[in-house]
Protein backbone atom coordinates (compact mmCIF):
# COMPACT_ATOMS: atom_id res chain seq x y z
CA UNK A 1 0.00 0.00 0.00
CA UNK A 2 1.36 3.60 -1.08
CA UNK A 3 1.48 5.97 2.16
CA UNK A 4 0.62 9.50 1.34
CA UNK A 5 2.00 12.75 3.20
CA UNK A 6 -0.72 14.68 4.18
CA UNK A 7 1.39 17.42 5.57
CA UNK A 8 1.40 20.35 3.07
CA UNK A 9 -2.73 19.50 3.14
CA UNK A 10 -2.27 20.15 6.63
CA UNK A 11 -0.47 23.46 6.40
CA UNK A 12 -3.31 25.00 4.11
CA UNK A 13 -6.52 23.71 5.92
CA UNK A 14 -7.56 24.78 8.97
CA UNK A 15 -10.06 22.37 10.71
CA UNK A 16 -9.02 19.33 9.29
CA UNK A 17 -6.94 17.48 11.69
CA UNK A 18 -9.59 14.76 12.68
CA UNK A 19 -10.04 14.03 8.95
CA UNK A 20 -6.51 14.16 8.27
CA UNK A 21 -5.78 11.93 11.71
CA UNK A 22 -8.27 9.38 10.59
CA UNK A 23 -6.77 8.88 7.02
CA UNK A 24 -3.24 8.28 8.36
CA UNK A 25 -4.68 5.70 11.44
CA UNK A 26 -6.63 3.94 8.65
CA UNK A 27 -3.83 3.79 6.50
CA UNK A 28 -1.82 2.24 9.30
CA UNK A 29 -4.45 -0.30 10.58
CA UNK A 30 -4.97 -1.57 7.15
CA UNK A 31 -1.21 -2.47 6.58
CA UNK A 32 -1.11 -4.31 9.50
CA UNK A 33 -4.25 -5.74 9.85
CA UNK A 34 -5.42 -9.10 9.04
CA UNK A 35 -8.70 -8.76 7.73
CA UNK A 36 -10.24 -10.70 9.80
CA UNK A 37 -13.66 -11.41 10.11
CA UNK A 38 -14.43 -10.21 6.21
CA UNK A 39 -17.12 -7.54 6.24
CA UNK A 40 -19.58 -5.67 3.97
CA UNK A 41 -20.94 -2.06 4.41
CA UNK A 42 -23.91 -1.19 2.39
CA UNK A 43 -25.73 2.10 1.99
CA UNK A 44 -29.60 1.06 2.32
CA UNK A 45 -31.08 4.57 2.31
CA UNK A 46 -30.20 7.81 2.02
CA UNK A 47 -29.12 8.20 6.19
CA UNK A 48 -29.14 4.46 6.77
CA UNK A 49 -26.11 1.71 6.62
CA UNK A 50 -25.93 -1.91 7.32
CA UNK A 51 -22.11 -3.33 8.20
CA UNK A 52 -22.92 -7.37 7.86
CA UNK A 53 -19.62 -9.15 9.41
CA UNK A 54 -19.14 -12.97 8.70
CA UNK A 55 -18.66 -14.53 11.64
CA UNK A 56 -19.36 -18.42 11.21
CA UNK A 57 -19.05 -20.37 14.18
CA UNK A 58 -19.39 -17.53 16.76
CA UNK A 59 -22.77 -17.55 19.08
CA UNK A 60 -24.70 -14.16 20.43
CA UNK A 61 -22.91 -14.64 23.44
CA UNK A 62 -19.05 -14.64 22.37
CA UNK A 63 -19.90 -11.14 20.40
CA UNK A 64 -19.67 -7.67 21.48
CA UNK A 65 -20.73 -4.82 20.46
CA UNK A 66 -19.80 -1.23 21.70
CA UNK A 67 -20.69 1.78 20.17
CA UNK A 68 -18.88 4.64 21.82
CA UNK A 69 -18.40 8.32 20.52
CA UNK A 70 -17.14 8.06 16.38
CA UNK A 71 -16.28 4.52 17.41
CA UNK A 72 -18.01 1.14 17.02
CA UNK A 73 -15.98 -1.99 18.23
CA UNK A 74 -17.44 -5.41 17.34
CA UNK A 75 -15.02 -8.28 19.68
CA UNK A 76 -15.94 -11.71 19.50
CA UNK A 77 -14.26 -14.14 21.99
CA UNK A 78 -14.77 -17.97 21.29
CA UNK A 79 -15.59 -20.14 24.66
CA UNK A 80 -12.49 -22.80 24.74
CA UNK A 81 -14.08 -24.77 27.47
CA UNK A 82 -17.17 -25.92 25.49
CA UNK A 83 -15.32 -27.33 22.66
CA UNK A 84 -13.97 -30.24 22.06
CA UNK A 85 -11.72 -30.15 18.45
CA UNK A 86 -9.83 -33.19 19.11
CA UNK A 87 -11.57 -35.19 15.89
CA UNK A 88 -11.11 -32.17 13.88
CA UNK A 89 -9.01 -33.38 11.32
CA UNK A 90 -8.98 -30.02 9.42
CA UNK A 91 -10.03 -26.94 10.90
CA UNK A 92 -10.85 -24.47 7.69
CA UNK A 93 -13.57 -22.06 10.03
CA UNK A 94 -11.90 -19.18 11.69
CA UNK A 95 -12.05 -19.85 15.45
CA UNK A 96 -10.15 -17.23 16.91
CA UNK A 97 -10.67 -14.08 19.07
CA UNK A 98 -11.09 -10.94 17.29
CA UNK A 99 -11.53 -7.19 17.04
CA UNK A 100 -12.86 -4.72 14.43
CA UNK A 101 -13.34 -1.68 14.49
CA UNK A 102 -15.19 1.17 12.78
CA UNK A 103 -14.71 5.07 12.77
CA UNK A 104 -18.44 6.48 12.91
CA UNK A 105 -19.61 9.96 10.96
CA UNK A 106 -20.76 12.15 13.61
CA UNK A 107 -24.63 11.90 14.46
CA UNK A 108 -24.52 7.57 13.54
CA UNK A 109 -25.44 5.67 15.86
CA UNK A 110 -26.48 1.90 16.44
CA UNK A 111 -29.93 1.01 15.53
CA UNK A 112 -29.84 -3.16 15.86
CA UNK A 113 -27.69 -5.47 15.51
CA UNK A 114 -28.63 -9.29 14.53
CA UNK A 115 -26.90 -12.54 14.17
CA UNK A 116 -28.51 -15.45 11.59
CA UNK A 117 -26.69 -17.60 9.43
CA UNK A 118 -23.26 -16.65 10.36
CA UNK A 119 -23.69 -13.02 9.48
CA UNK A 120 -23.99 -10.18 12.11
CA UNK A 121 -25.76 -7.24 10.85
CA UNK A 122 -25.24 -3.81 12.07
CA UNK A 123 -28.05 -1.67 11.02
CA UNK A 124 -26.78 1.90 11.64
CA UNK A 125 -28.80 5.21 11.38
CA UNK A 126 -27.62 8.60 10.92
CA UNK A 127 -29.73 11.70 13.08
CA UNK A 128 -28.93 15.38 12.62
CA UNK A 129 -30.31 17.06 15.00
CA UNK A 130 -32.77 19.84 14.30
CA UNK A 131 -30.65 22.83 15.18
CA UNK A 132 -27.93 21.34 13.28
CA UNK A 133 -30.00 20.52 10.01
CA UNK A 134 -29.88 23.70 7.18
CA UNK A 135 -32.43 26.38 7.32
CA UNK A 136 -34.19 28.24 5.36
CA UNK A 137 -34.24 31.99 6.10
CA UNK A 138 -36.95 33.84 4.50
CA UNK A 139 -35.69 37.60 3.80
CA UNK A 140 -38.35 40.25 5.48
CA UNK A 141 -37.93 43.93 5.32
CA UNK A 142 -38.37 45.94 8.30
CA UNK A 143 -41.12 48.32 7.98
CA UNK A 144 -39.26 51.71 8.22
CA UNK A 145 -41.56 54.51 11.00
CA UNK A 146 -43.17 57.10 8.25
CA UNK A 147 -41.42 60.81 9.39
CA UNK A 148 -44.81 61.90 9.14
CA UNK A 149 -46.60 59.78 11.03
CA UNK A 150 -43.98 60.47 14.18
CA UNK A 151 -44.63 64.21 13.21
CA UNK A 152 -48.28 64.09 13.58
CA UNK A 153 -47.93 61.71 16.53
CA UNK A 154 -46.06 64.25 18.42
CA UNK A 155 -48.38 66.99 17.72
CA UNK A 156 -51.10 64.97 19.40
CA UNK A 157 -49.11 64.36 22.80
CA UNK A 158 -47.78 68.24 23.18
CA UNK A 159 -51.75 69.24 22.43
Amino acid sequence: MRNFDLTPYRRSMVGFDRLFDLLESSARSAASSDNYPPFDLERVAEDRYRITLAVAGFKKNEIDITAQQNLLVVAGKKDATGQDRSGVLHAGIASRSFERRFELADFVRVDSADLADGLLRIELVREVPEAMKPQKIAIGSKEQPDAVNDSKTIEHAAA
